[in-house]
This record gives structure tokens, C-alpha cells and sequence, in this order.
């Protein structure tokens, strides 16, 4: 079985969480499974090799253990873009739409450098805002923006179109 399929067999729907109406994607059981983890760092490091990618920068919160752990497996370092409030130090602040209401995510001020080549992760790719407002803080950085990795895309929702501007390759190891 191919990465994809064993990726898709292993995540959980969860109906009407967290409302009514929406199904949502439980990407949790794939840290159970160390092997399949492997495959995907595997995986995402041989993407990422030919980018010479100097940061991964992982989204709060999911995509922190798996941004982490493709980092360490490519022995560069791992940043942290979090919601307001949640990073001690002086930070660059992105406010973007939500669905219902507005969100802000920050990034320390000196944790990308000038000309630094980051590579965003998160757990998925829905509308596209988050992902689109941490391209911004790698910006206003001074750092550029090589690539986005996901583990799962709602294709659906077209979040792809919000990353394009930034005119760097978007992985995902499954899609629906």
C-alpha cells in the first residue's frame, strides 16, 4: 500500500466536531504508528532535500510534532509560528480572516534571519489563511518562503489559491 492510502486508512472521522455539520479529520492515530511517521519524514526529506531548505517552520499545534521531527531528520532547525500571546519575546504579529471572526499568529522576532529558506508545515490545508499569514511573518522576516508541506488537503476548500502568490511548491502526502 502506497503512503497516501496508508495515510487516509489511519486518520479518523469525527462527525459534528467541533459543530454540527463539520467532519472532522483526526490526524492523531498516525503518531501511533512509528513506522508509518518514518515514512513520511522519509518522505518529506527527500521532497525537501533539492529546496536546500534552512528552517522548517511548523504551525500551531499540529504541526508541530511532525515539522519537528522532519527537521531533526534533516538536522536543521525548527521554528514555531503561535497563536497570539503564546511566545515570550518580541514578535512580528499577521491578523488574518476566519470564517467566523479573525485570528493573529506570531513569530519571534529573531528566530528566522535574513535570507534564511523556510519550509512551512502544518497538519492541513483547508481555506489556506493560516498558512498564508505565517508566509507573511517568514517575510517580514527577511526569510523566504520555499515551500508548504501538509499532511492532509480539503482540496474542496481551494486553500491552495491563497498560497500561490508566494510562488513556492505545496506537498501533501493526501488529499480529499
Amino acid at each position: 500500500m502506497n503512503l497516501k492510502d496508508r495515510i487516509n486508512q489511519t486518520l479518523i472521522d469525527v462527525p459534528d466536531f467541533p459543530k454540527p455539520g463539520i467532519l472532522f479529520k483526526d490526524i492523531t492515530p498516525l503518531f501511533k504508528d512509528p513506522e508509518l511517521i518514518r515514512d513520511m519524514i522519509a518522505s518529506a526529506n527527500e521532497l525537501l532535500t533539492p529546496l536546500k531548505v534552512d528552517v522548517i517552520v511548523g504551525l500551531e499545534s499540529r504541526g508541530f510534532p511532525l515539522g519537528c521531527s522532519i527537521a531533526m531528520g534533516m538536522n536543521i532547525p525548527f521554528v514555531m509560528v503561535r497563536k497570539k500571546g503564546k511566545l515570550p519575546r518580541a514578535t512580528y504579529q499577521v491578523s488574518y480572516d476566519l470564517e467566523y471572526g479573525q485570528a493573529t499568529v506570531e513569530l519571534q522576532k529573531d528566530d528566522i534571519l535574513p535570507g534564511q529558506r523556510v519550509y512551512i508545515h502544518d497538519d492541513l490545508l483547508a481555506t489556506g489563511g493560516t498558512a498564508a499569514a505565517a508566509a507573511k511573518l517568514i517575510e517580514m522576516a527577511g526569510g523566504t518562503v520555499v515551500g508548504f508541506g501538509f499532511i492532509l488537503t480539503l482540496d474542496f476548500l481551494n486553500g491552495k489559491e491563497k498560497l500561490i502568490q508566494f510562488n513556492a511548491p505545496i506537498h501533501t502526502f493526501a488529499a480529499i
